[in-house]
Order: structure tokens, then sequence, then C-alpha cells
């Protein structure tokens, strides 16, 4: 058998195997391992350096965002003071033209009272004027007598003082 035949030649295989497993290794441990550890290093310096950046950032867009809110916090704050200066300002406009339009009211009301109580003085003026000829007439009707208008209104004068005094 061919596989038994080889048995001679064990040991001298095992010797290339040895030399050249260790030209290899040589080979290996002073080109290609290098560059690999080089490649490696470089990729974590690079992730590393990444990672720094990405922490730079980070805390700069913290600081920004910081500065956001205090400055949105600030323009609110103003924004309501404004409004709360406005709507004060707004109550007190708005409570000088209440008082003004009751001043107004006010003396338009009295001024209404006064001609309605010179109606009033007008209206009792003419009543006695109306009264007057009324009774004037009323006594040609009824009496058939003629009673002149001097003795008619004197009439009435005296009928009517108590009733225009009650109501003046």
């Amino acid at each position: 058998m061919p596989q038994l035949e080889q048995i001679s030649t064990y040991l001298s295989q095992v010797v290339w195997l040895v030399l050249t497993f260790g030209a290899l290794y040589f080979i290996m441990w002073k080109s290609a391992l290098p560059r690999i550890a080089n490649v490696l290093q470089e990729r974590q310096e690079r992730i590393e350096d990444d990672l720094q950046k990405a922490e730079s950032v980070k805390k700069e867009a913290e600081t920004v965002l910081a500065a956001y809110e205090a400055a949105m916090a600030k323009t609110r704050d103003e924004a309501h003071s404004i409004m709360r200066a406005s709507a004060e300002a707004f109550a007190e406009q708005a409570a000088q033209r209440q008082d003004e339009l009751s001043a107004r009211f006010a003396t338009e009301a009295a001024a209404a009272e006064s001609r309605i109580a010179d109606a009033r003085r007008q209206a009792l003026a003419d009543l006695r004027g109306v009264a007057g000829d009324l009774a004037l007439a009323a006594a040609q009707k009824l009496v058939d007598v003629d009673v002149s208008k001097g003795d008619a209104d004197a009439a009435v004068a005296q009928a009517m003082p108590s009733a225009s005094g009650g109501q003046a």
C-alpha cells in the first residue's frame, strides 16, 4: 500500500513542515502582522477620535440648546410682561372712557330732566289756558250765559292753585 510506504519519509516531512511553518511565521511576523496591527490601531484611533468629536459636538449642542431655552424663556417673559402692560393700559383706557361716558350720560340725563320739568311747567301753563277756554265754552253752552275771558280765567285760577301746587 502506498500509504504505508511514506513512513520512511515521515521524519523529513515533519522537518520540512517545521521549516515551512517557521518561514511563513517569520514572514507574517515581520510583514503582514505589523500592517494588520497598524490598520487596527489606526481604526481604533479613528473611532476614539470620532467619539471625542461626537462628545464635543454633543456638549456644544447642549450648550446651544440651553442658550436657546434661556432665550426663549426670556422672550416669553418679555412677551408676557408686554401683554400684561397692554392689558393694564387697555383696562385703564376703558375705565377712563367709562367715566367719561358716565359723566356725559349724567349731564344728558340732567338736561333731559330739566327739559321734562320745563315741558311740565309749559303743559300746566297751557292747561290753565285750555281750562279757561273750556270753562268759557261750557258756560256758554250749558248756561247760555256770556262770560268774559277774564272771569273764566279767574275761576280756573281759583280752582287750579291747589292742583298745580301739589304737582310742581
